[in-house]
């Protein structure tokens, strides 16, 4: 179960919505376990179906995450036309095993689908979410 503030949820729709109708795409670095601090990401793909950490910035903030002990407990990207699940490109790219990975659907105008995954060796293994103020 990923447990998560509202106030990040409300960070991570805001960058989904601000980037529409591109994916945005981003992290949230934490401690054992729990998310704390909220890292919007460029997508180098710059695109309505497909993202990608640009690498020079991945590096930057992985490090940074390193010097502060930190790890990437949520790994979030948006989908802005389909459903708020993952695809083959996604499951591809799933290199953290400890991950929470959010997606979140901005399809819909008035309503963001937010929902969460662990995905290990290609398995998708969608989560509660549990909100705290």
């Amino acid at each position: 179960m990923l447990t998560i503030s509202q106030a990040l949820v409300d960070q991570i729709v805001a960058h989904a919505r601000a980037d529409h109708p591109d994916e945005a795409c981003g992290v949230i670095a934490g401690k054992d376990g729990v998310p704390e601090r909220f890292i919007p990401m460029e997508n180098a793909e710059r695109s309505p179906t497909f993202y990608r950490f640009d690498s020079l910035e991945q590096l930057r903030v992985w490090r940074e995450m390193d010097d502060r002990d930190e790890e990437p407990v949520v790994i979030y990207h948006s989908h802005t036309a389909t459903e708020a699940y993952p695809s083959r490109t996604d499951v591809s790219y799933a290199a953290e095993p400890n991950a929470h990975y959010v997606l979140v659907s901005t399809r819909e105008e008035d309503t963001a689908e937010f929902r969460s995954y662990r995905i290990l060796d290609g398995v998708i293994s969608e989560e509660e979410v549990r909100f705290i103020p």
